[in-house]
């Protein structure tokens, strides 16, 4: 029980330094783009080749889940990730769009592969508790980038310090005892079972693509372009992600107790609702920064309680 417990410290300890790692790099690639005079367009199909190395990384993730421990998976992806982030100065921006996709291999491992191993690990009645806690910490992570890239400006160093931030995790990483997952518990499904499961795992993939790239690369660009600076532009990030680690607790607490599905059905109205009024909001610094905060919590909310429900229906490899 205590093994199990310093694996999930480790496993997550290393999630959250992972998350700073990202949370850096995202604005930071979109705004020194934008810097060097690129097109918002130019920067966007750069941000899109991440989601491209997610598709072609995902066919692969059940054999190397099954054949690998956690430890060395996470291990290798994140030393991959902090190679990746410190060769960014270096290299023309042409190469950035294959850097960028490779970056999104190695964050699909790291994402996929926590995130399995821990539904996997919890218990039923604690599991969203466990999953908050995880979305929590990551979310933590991502808002420490912003503030750091706020306060240190969009140079080289900053990805020299995002490749350091990565070694470390990987460290953290050397410290778990995981191993490779289980498959003992898998059953056999039927077409129409699979149909019905299918759209929650991809509602959970959409909602985790559209918080990195409409909150990560692009709302930074959009504040600016309304006149905000880049450090208050690049600080909203920090206080949509603040929002999501504050309420992913009372998140988790109400999908432990009460109908997740429900709980979904309303979490995304009031999302929507939020994202309506964000043009307005961005006008005035404070309203801006209030609905962020909440806004952050509510949408990040979603990806919690739908993870969760991923982890109550699949088993093993089916993660």
């Amino acid at each position: 029980m205590r093994s199990e417990l310093r694996a999930k410290i480790s496993v997550i300890a290393a999630v959250t330094i992972f998350g700073l790692t990202y949370g850096l790099s995202a604005p930071l690639i979109a705004i020194t783009l934008a810097n060097r005079g690129y097109s918002e367009a130019f920067i966007g199909i750069n941000a899109g080749m991440h989601a491209l190395g997610v598709l072609l990384i995902a066919p692969a993730l059940p054999w190397l889940c099954r054949t690998f421990s956690t430890r060395q998976l996470m291990f290798t992806a994140l030393l991959a990730a902090a190679g990746l982030l410190m060769m960014f100065p270096w290299l023309p921006v042409a190469s950035w769009f294959v850097l960028r996709l490779l970056l999104g291999v190695a964050t699909e491992v790291i994402l996929v592969v926590t995130e399995t191993w821990l539904n996997q690990v919890s218990v039923e009645q604690h599991r969203a508790k466990n999953l908050a806690m995880y979305t929590a910490m990551l979310s933590l992570g991502f808002a420490l980038g912003p503030m750091i890239l706020s306060l240190m400006g969009s140079g080289s160093d900053a990805f020299m310090l995002g490749g350091v931030v990565a070694l470390l995790a990987a460290l953290a990483m050397l410290q778990s005892r995981t191993g490779a997952m289980s498959s003992e518990h898998e059953v056999k499904r039927s077409l129409a079972a699979w149909v019905k499961l299918i759209p929650l795992a991809l509602a959970a993939t959409v909602l985790n693509a559209a918080l990195e790239c409409a909150g990560m690369n692009l709302l930074p660009l959009y504040a600016m372009n309304l006149g905000w600076s880049e450090s208050e532009a690049t600080s909203l990030i920090a206080i949509l992600l603040v929002g999501a680690i504050v309420l992913q607790l009372p998140v988790g607490w109400l999908a432990d107790r009460f109908d997740r599905q429900r709980l979904v059905v309303m979490l995304a109205a009031l999302s929507t609702l939020g994202a309506l009024v964000w043009p307005l909001a961005l006008q005035h610094i404070w309203l801006a920064r209030a609905l962020l905060f909440i806004w952050g919590g509510v949408f990040v909310g979603i990806y919690t309680v739908i993870i969760t429900l991923i982890g109550q229906r699949f088993r093993g490899a089916e993660l």
